[in-house]
């Protein structure tokens, strides 16, 4: 009959969902293969291996206490003691970074986390069901897009006090605009495929659709946008600290230490250069890490 939407046979449709299956094997493989080809990448992820591991282990790997408070150790310069010298009260720059590893990378990964779980399934609904749903989360997202990144995460930070929820709480409030737009963007594309329309006119319903054969297919670039935005949230957070509505003393943050350490700056540059250096590296290997997983996953880079 004219007009109405042939339902294909079973064998046919599993015959599609296998083929979406191969390709899909295929896609990541091709992926895998290119990733490990690429030294900057791999360098990349050596790097976010390495402070990982630091965080882990940074009860172990910490020389010192970082918040014991040693007064006849006053700023001492990098030795063979304190490899990283100490700050103004004795204490020991290495324990210090080490710990303060794991504040940035626990703010980055939970961040990153709460906002893909935001963003992506109002991704999803907006590019799937269109119309005043896609409408009203789209200008919603326009709304917060319109604020400057770290004005508003600073105005919510200094209306709810400096904390480390509250940091988190700004950046998760800021970040899950992106993967937002990100997926929807991905899901108007995926939602004209031959299998979506498939799998609409046998009567998928719409939460099946979206999680079985969307979300795995959206993958890719939401996993390129959200490792680039583990860097982006360290960075954020190191920014909130050294403007003082970030982690509050005595505990150990990248941030923090940088605002500490800038009025010693001409006296004892190290109390800057090391926590300095954390997170230059730190957001270095997040984002040689994302431009690789960007080239192997995007098919008109791998040539």
């Amino acid at each position: 009959m004219s007009g109405s939407t042939r339902a294909l046979p079973p064998t046919e449709l599993s015959a599609a969902q296998l083929s979406r299956r191969q390709a899909g094997r295929t896609f990541w493989a091709r992926a895998q293969h290119v990733f490990r080809r690429n030294r900057t990448a791999l360098m990349g992820g050596v790097i976010i291996v390495i402070f990982v591991l630091v965080a882990i282990f940074a009860g172990a790997l910490a020389p010192y206490d970082p918040n014991a408070i040693v007064l006849g150790d006053r700023f001492q310069s990098p030795n063979g003691i304190h490899l990283f010298g100490t700050d103004n009260l004795g204490r020991d720059i290495l324990s210090r970074i080490v710990h303060g590893a794991r504040i940035s990378l626990w703010v980055g990964i939970l961040t990153v986390s709460l906002a893909m779980l935001i963003g992506v399934p109002i991704g999803l609904l907006a590019g799937y069901r269109r119309g005043w749903i896609d409408a009203f989360f789209m200008r919603l997202v326009d709304v917060f897009l319109a604020f400057p990144v770290i004005i508003l995460a600073i105005a919510i930070v200094a209306v709810r006090g400096p904390s480390l929820a509250n940091v988190m709480l700004a950046l998760v409030a800021v970040y899950w605009t992106t993967y937002a737009r990100v997926t929807r963007g991905v899901t108007l594309v995926l939602r004209e495929e031959d299998y979506m329309l498939a799998a609409r006119s046998i009567g998928v319903p719409t939460a099946r659709v979206m999680w079985r054969h969307l979300l795995p297919n959206a993958l890719a670039p939401i996993l390129v946008i959200a490792t680039l935005g583990l860097g982006n949230a360290i960075l954020a957070e190191a920014a909130l600290s050294f403007l003082g509505l970030g982690i509050q003393p005595p505990a150990a943050s990248w941030g923090s230490m940088l605002n500490f350490g800038m009025q010693f700056l001409r006296d004892a540059p190290w109390l800057t250069l090391f926590p300095g250096m954390a997170i230059f590296l730190t957001v270095l290997g997040f984002n040689l890490l994302g431009d690789g997983l960007r080239d192997a996953m995007d098919p008109r880079l791998r040539q």
